[in-house]
């Protein structure tokens, strides 16, 4: 068995969906009779699918029931959905097919660990489903990143100890909670977004050749 394993966040470093959850929410914003941007969406990023509409609401100064605001969070997840069942390999990010390759070249175990409970949807969608080790989505947890649990779990399913797990995240909380779980950490992204990771790429194109060689020997 491998002294390290992989851990990927899905959206923004797998595949890009945070279009559609814009495309989702923006519609529902049109219902409500207000703009949404793709700079408001900015701030459900990370944000679970409650929380985001309450940012929503307060975006546009609605005020609604709580009956309207579960039949709100199934329409924009319907909506959604009707999205990401489109979705095609052609969606995988640029870096990604080519390092999983890598990684299985190297014998290096990878799991999923999203805070999507569409996560394996998706990577059927894509194509990518069966090459993980194991799947850790937003039924699996209990506990929001930055909670470490998410991650803690994939180590687990690894068989490996937390500090020989290796974390791609694009997101701060993401970044925090590889942090909490003694795991290397990898921004993808802007750097200075992402600046307490261990190491920063702007996208999975920019590792280094070599780069999982070196963590390995590291280890031994």
């Amino acid at each position: 068995m491998n002294t390290i394993g992989v851990i990927f966040d899905l959206d923004g470093v797998i595949v890009d969906t945070a279009k559609y959850h814009f495309l989702a929410w923006k519609k529902l914003a049109d219902t409500l009779g207000f703009e949404f941007t793709e700079s408001h969406n900015e701030l459900l990023k990370g944000v679970s699918r409650v929380r985001s509409l309450e940012i929503l609401l307060d975006i546009g100064k609605v005020h609604i029931s709580d009956n309207e605001k579960q039949e709100y969070l199934i329409s924009k997840n319907e909506d959604y959905l009707s999205y990401i069942t489109k979705m095609g390999p052609e969606e995988i990010l640029p870096g990604a097919s080519n390092l999983l390759d890598n990684l299985d070249a190297l014998r290096i175990d990878y799991v999923l660990g999203s805070a999507s409970k569409n996560a394996p949807l998706i990577l059927k969608q894509v194509g990518l489903y069966n090459r993980f080790k194991g799947i850790v989505d937003g039924n699996s947890v209990s506990k929001a990143k930055p909670d470490p649990e998410v991650f803690l779990i994939g180590a687990k399913k690894l068989g490996l100890k937390p500090q020989n797990c290796v974390v791609f995240e694009d997101a701060i909380a993401g970044v925090e909670a590889a942090n909490a779980a003694k795991m290397i950490s990898i921004g993808i992204g802007d750097a200075q977004t992402l600046n307490r990771a261990h190491y920063n790429f702007n996208d999975l194109t920019e590792l280094p050749e070599g780069f999982f060689q070196e963590l390995l020997t590291e280890k031994v």
